[in-house]
């Protein structure tokens, strides 16, 4: 049975600690995969100086634990995690880590994009972004929604 993992928080984490803990010793895990996003330091044409990321207690956890109940039921996964960082970041800060373990690379490489995508699409955060000229909400992507109307739910 494929556990899952969440963490919201705003300290950094290690990748290679994360990912050593999500195989935990498994000897059927035969393929890791994983997303790491970072914090750009330019968006829509401005430099970005720093961004705060936004949640909502409880809810976003519970909306991430729907995301990956989906994919575990899609896709044969042994675990998977994430970890979405919240507060005050800077460019090349890490953000958010989605990482997927399973016997294969297909179901594996398939699971972390839909966890992605759904994330991104139905997850409740909330960007900042502080530019040269002001403080402004990061609206969802077009493509965003595009990739997420692909897996259709």
């Amino acid at each position: 049975m494929a556990n899952t993992f969440i963490r919201v928080q705003e300290a950094d984490f290690d990748l290679t600690t994360e990912i050593k803990n999500l195989r935990n010793a498994d000897p059927q895990v035969g393929a890791v995969v994983s997303f790491l996003g970072t914090v750009r330091d330019m968006n829509e044409g401005s430099e970005v100086k720093a961004m705060t990321l936004e949640h909502y207690p409880g809810m976003t956890e519970k909306a991430l634990q729907n995301i990956m109940d989906q994919a575990r039921v899609r896709w044969d996964i042994r675990n998977s995690l994430v970890i979405h960082r919240v507060g005050a970041l800077l460019p090349e800060d890490q953000i958010v880590l989605v990482a997927v373990t399973s016997a294969h690379r297909g179901e594996a490489f398939s699971a972390c994009e839909f966890i992605m995508d759904y994330l991104k699409n139905a997850a409740p955060f909330w960007k900042k972004e502080e530019t040269a000229e002001g403080g402004r909400w990061v609206d969802a992507r077009v493509a965003d929604g595009a990739a997420m109307a692909r897996w259709k739910i």
